[in-house]
């Protein structure tokens, strides 16, 4: 596999005189760490929930270690392709490829080594399925999302957002070998979830994706408009979570949590629209607070997930 953005660079070396502490970190960095632990928190919580308890140690290990593998290999792809406007933006100029720390062909090498080790550890220490489905995600991330929906459509986040739902798929099919309803109301959450998330830093960053023309919502309408499309996702996001108690049968723990943080959600994402109503001076708008407020919200979701088959088996 080649991006389009070939690199005349074929030294294979490391910019200034890097040391292993540096070139590790520069790899790392690759993966977005950061991106993986989300992805890993909708992952295992469901592996309890399909349990019904707790699922065997192994089998939680081997499904980490592979879907961290893919995820990374997702983000390392995305890195390569997206080099050059990597380059121009604030948000992601220090990375890896932009500082020359890699080189563009060590870093797809990287990006196909754990794609393939992924697919191995799930398959064999997992399931067949699960690593379909791992596999399926990355292919859609990198070939759907940022090869072909970033920078050409609005909805852009909101189709590309799908490849990050996966991992509820996963963390059930691992445990159970199979697909039901209960873990596509989860997938469901996370698509209507990830709208909300995405548009609120994309309006924090809104004159970065405006200078490579990529077309955020953010970019092409106004703060009030994004505002009230990240309302709309909201409801809709907290409507269907709370469809898991009726389609899977949970204890009070789940319906109580969702009931609770879906209108801490709700009353962050109008505030915002509210504040939003009239300027576009992102200092009075805010939008990283329901940014870092969407990260909590996920994460205190899917603990409850987790909790409640623990609590009232």
């Amino acid at each position: 596999m080649s991006g389009p953005h070939d690199d005349p660079e074929a030294t294979g070396q490391l910019g200034g005189a890097a040391g292993l502490k540096d070139v590790v970190a520069a790899y790392v960095g690759l993966t977005k760490p950061r991106v993986i632990e989300l992805l890993l928190l909708t992952t295992v919580p469901v592996m309890f929930f399909a349990q019904r308890g707790i699922p065997p140690l192994g089998l939680v290990v081997a499904t980490v270690i592979g879907g961290t593998l893919s995820a990374g290999s997702a983000s390392a792809y995305n890195c390569v392709y997206d080099r050059d406007i990597d380059e121009q933006m604030r948000r992601t100029r220090r990375r890896a490829l932009p500082r020359h720390m890699v080189t563009p062909g060590a870093a797809l090498a990287f990006a196909t080594a754990l794609a393939v080790i992924s697919t191995v550890v799930l398959a064999v220490w997992v399931n067949p399925l699960s690593a379909g489905l791992s596999l399926g995600a990355n292919a859609f991330y990198v070939f759907g999302y940022t090869m072909v929906l970033k920078r050409r459509t609005t909805q852009n986040i909101v189709w590309g957002g799908l490849a990050g739902c996966f991992p509820a798929l996963i963390g059930w099919t691992a445990v159970t070998g199979e697909l039901s309803w209960v873990p596509v109301v989860l997938f469901a959450v996370v698509f209507f979830w990830t709208p909300p998330h995405t548009w609120a830093l994309a309006l924090r960053y809104r004159e970065d994706y405006a200078n490579v023309d990529v077309p955020m919502l953010p970019v092409v309408k106004n703060a009030r408009e994004v505002g009230r499309q990240i309302v709309l996702y909201s409801w809709v996001m907290v409507a269907t979570s709370l469809l898991l108690w009726p389609v899977a049968g949970t204890g009070p723990v789940y319906p109580i949590a969702a009931a609770l943080l879906g209108a801490v959600f709700l009353l962050q994402a109008h505030k915002m629209w509210s504040r939003a109503r009239g300027t576009e001076d992102l200092s009075i708008i805010q939008p990283m607070r329901l940014f870092h407020h969407s990260n909590l919200y996920l994460s205190l979701l899917f603990v409850a997930v987790a909790l409640d088959p623990l609590l009232f088996r």
